[in-house]
């Protein structure tokens, strides 16, 4: 009998006297302290480098900024080398992966793996943002939390949920807008069931971050313009802006992966894509880093101050050299961003959404007051409403965005407009382009949890538990008397696999093709497999059929069994009863 220590005797008294709906509560208030606290660290860490890099070096040369993305590259290169030593994952398309394939489990080093990597890559300038690495790592805590406490698979996707608001409610200070991206990104289905432990988690982050860091916003800014019925256009007008943006963010992002794939080694990657981030630094100082004092700075009107130095600074009296410098911000976001990426830094995409989107916004509230027709509108709420379009498009996260900046606005004036602008944003988006950054790959592969019941059901599911390998196997070159001897006398089957020597499935023989020669002698002799031998309606390959695949074979073939090939080799069948049974089984999990 297995000794009972201390945090065994914990998990028995827990089983006894405490619920799990109550558990649960309690796990998510720590899940989302822990998150909060990820956060500040991350946060901290990075600011201490790029203020670390303030002090000992005069910025007041941009030549500098050639050499510093390389140095962050290189170091994130080298941790990964000898410390890691596994490449680092893109922080939430993994957790999604993790909650589809892996029943949430993420292994413990994505806890403080990116809480080293991401500060190296931001703090010296690599053009990404931290809230994906805080996802990355709150996720991970979570996770191990679950296995620690031997917690079920859909409480730990509850957890990690609660992990992503968490994250989120400690970097924005918007505890209602991390409740929805965890919903919306996470596909959490929003019931009372887990309304509130998202709720305590967020919460919980949040007052974490008001301890740590005290009452600071990132967004630093009085909100004085109202809404004016007259601009409902030009709100409009941004909604398409930003549409397109979002469309040419998303391509940007998979063009630039694809241009670096071509190169061999990750140090090849690193070298090229550090200079390639300099040279764009040098000439649009703001991609450096997040980009938070460029947002505010662009709120507070101070676009002079946004751009920095620049070598553009003689001309920047002309507004129009002003709106070509900053819309340079908006398309070069896009790919200083994927660049960092690609070069094999560490980061999110949040945060250069909102930087991009800010931009944009302000590049259309400034044509609009200078193309000498009058019009005057307001730059700030066009800056504000330009990030949540980018984010709603980008991310395919519509509430998210008008929740976000909301709460940061500290009111609903904006409301409509946000409403106006974050419709036609998604819209366009979507009806472009189906996917986002973070969902391409996963959604290809069939492996991407949403909102969906069915396709989640067949997400969730797993070939190897329904394949069923019982089956007595015939050669091609079998007589049909050894193959009555040897096959059918032996199996309570009426299908026989007929596999080659090399365990490759050349066809099928079905019991009910036979009947009729069965108890012919004459031919048992002359009459072989392969003669006899029928070709299978269909055939699933193993590990390259998504479940949704295999399902949709079963329907358009209208079999009752298909083959389970592995490169040709055959492993075994699936029957439509087996795979319905489990598609119920796990109906019922998802949906209790």
């Amino acid at each position: 009998m297995p000794k009972k220590t201390p945090f065994r005797r914990f998990l028995i008294r827990r089983y006894k006297h405490l619920s799990e709906k109550n558990f649960v509560f309690i796990l998510s208030a720590l899940v989302g302290l822990l998150a909060g606290l990820a956060a500040v660290i991350l946060k901290n860490i990075t600011f201490t480098i790029e203020s670390l890099l303030s002090k000992s070096i005069a910025f007041s040369s941009n030549q500098l900024y050639f050499i510093l993305p390389v140095i962050g590259l290189l170091l994130v290169y080298l941790f990964v080398k000898y410390v890691s030593k596994k490449p680092l994952e893109h922080a939430i398309p993994s957790v999604l992966y993790s909650l589809a394939k892996k029943s949430g489990i993420l292994q413990r080093s994505k806890i403080y793996f990116p809480l080293i990597a991401a500060p190296l890559t931001v703090g010296f300038g690599g053009s990404v943002g931290l809230l994906g690495p805080a996802i990355s790592s709150g996720a991970a805590i979570s996770s191990n939390l679950g296995k620690l406490f031997h917690i079920n698979r859909k409480t730990r996707t509850l957890l990690i949920g609660c992990a992503a608001a968490g994250a989120i409610s400690s970097i924005f200070k918007s505890p209602i807008a991390a409740i929805i991206f965890a919903v919306e990104v996470f596909s959490l289905d929003l019931t009372f069931v887990s309304l509130l432990p998202l709720l305590i988690a967020s919460v919980s982050s949040v007052i974490t971050s008001y301890f740590f860091l005290g009452d600071d916003l990132l967004f630093n800014f009085n909100f004085s313009d109202k809404f004016e019925i007259k601009d409902i256009l030009f709100y409009a007008v941004l909604g398409i802006g930003t549409g397109l943006a979002s469309i040419y963010f998303t391509k940007m992002y998979f063009a630039i992966l694809k241009f670096f794939e071509r190169f061999k080694t990750a140090f090849q990657r690193l070298i090229i894509g550090g200079l390639a981030i300099g040279v764009m630094l040098y000439f649009i100082p703001p991609l450096y880093g997040e980009g938070f004092g460029f947002i505010n700075n662009l709120l507070a009107g101070k676009h002079l101050q946004a751009l920095g130095k620049t070598p553009f600074d003689a001309f920047n009296d002309n507004i129009w050299v002003v709106i070509a410098l900053l819309f340079g911000i908006t398309i070069f976001k896009a790919v200083a961003m994927t660049t960092t990426f690609a070069a094999g830094g560490v980061g999110g995409i949040f945060i250069p959404t909102l930087v991009m989107g800010s931009a944009l916004g302000n590049v259309v509230a400034k044509v609009i007051n200078n193309i000498g027709l009058g019009f005057n509108v307001s730059e700030t709420n066009f800056t504000l409403i330009g990030m949540a379009g980018l984010v709603a498009g980008v991310l395919h996260a519509p509430l998210t965005a008008i929740f976000l900046i909301a709460e940061i606005t500290g009111g609903y004036e904006l409301f409509i407009p946000l409403m106006i602008a974050v419709g036609i944003s998604f819209s366009v988006k979507k009806s472009a382009i189906d996917y986002t950054i973070y969902t391409r790959e996963l959604s290809e592969k069939g492996q991407l949890l949403t909102h969906n019941k069915d396709q989640s059901v067949l997400t969730l599911m797993t070939l190897d538990g329904i394949i069923e390998t019982n089956f007595i196997v015939l050669k091609p070159t079998m007589t049909l008397g050894k193959m009555l001897h040897e096959g059918v006398a032996k199996s309570a089957r009426n299908l026989f696999p007929v596999v080659n020597e090399d365990q490759q499935l050349v066809g099928i023989l079905l019991l009910d093709d036979i009947r009729d020669m069965m108890f012919d002698q004459s031919l048992y002799d002359s009459t072989l497999v392969q003669d006899i031998m029928n070709n299978p309606p269909d055939k699933i390959h193993y590990k390259k059929d998504s479940m949704q695949k295999v399902m949709q074979k079963f329907q358009d073939s209208n079999a009752w069994n298909l083959p389970v090939i592995d490169n040709g080799k055959y492993i075994g069948f699936v029957s439509k009863s087996k795979l319905l049974t489990a598609y119920r089984r796990q109906l019922i999990n998802v949906s209790s």
